[in-house]
């Protein structure tokens, strides 16, 4: 729904200036579709007007400056840092990332915080930036939430949740 709604927001609000002085009303107007918009838009004016006040129009460059912005997590800032800047801040963890990192045994946790922990002391921090993107890819292909489709997946015989790493345990 996101990438639904962004294109008429970027065109109706092309500038960081034009979020911070909108009418509020506008803003939910165009994120409504994606539910909770009335505190997203909050979060989208308020982001705004933190970044041009506190940090003169430029998107920081540090995980603690981007979480005490509003409307921002530790997945969201770790995106940022990755896609703007280049930087492996750590591990972004959504829903697929977690428990497809659950499936492989990389955390016993459910709780994204631990699981960005466990995640890059498990991983080399040359990984962390392209981990999250191959997990969310993995989680919508082969090994979606509803059904595995572990014969399918291509880390099907070393993934130790696999059905397909099961069967070729026993014919050993």
């Amino acid at each position: 729904m996101v990438n639904r709604t962004t294109p008429a927001l970027f065109q109706s609000f092309p500038r960081l200036q034009d979020y911070a002085t909108a009418p509020l009303s506008q803003i939910e107007r165009l994120i409504h579709s994606t539910g909770f918009y009335r505190n997203k838009a909050r979060n989208i004016q308020g982001f705004a007007r933190k970044v041009l006040q506190e940090h003169d129009g430029q998107i920081p460059r540090t995980l603690e400056e981007l979480t005490a912005l509003p409307g921002v997590g530790r997945k969201t800032a770790n995106v940022i840092l990755q896609e703007l800047y280049d930087i492996p801040s750590g591990v972004v963890v959504d829903t697929h990332v977690a428990r497809i990192s659950n499936l492989f045994q990389l955390t016993e946790s459910n709780n994204p915080v631990i699981i960005e922990r466990d995640l890059q002391a498990a991983l080399p921090q040359k990984y962390w930036i392209d981990w999250s993107l191959y997990m969310i890819f993995l989680g919508r292909s082969s090994c979606t939430a509803r059904k595995r489709h572990c014969d399918a997946c291509v880390l099907g015989d070393i993934c130790p949740s696999s059905s397909a790493s099961a069967r070729k345990s026993q014919q050993k």
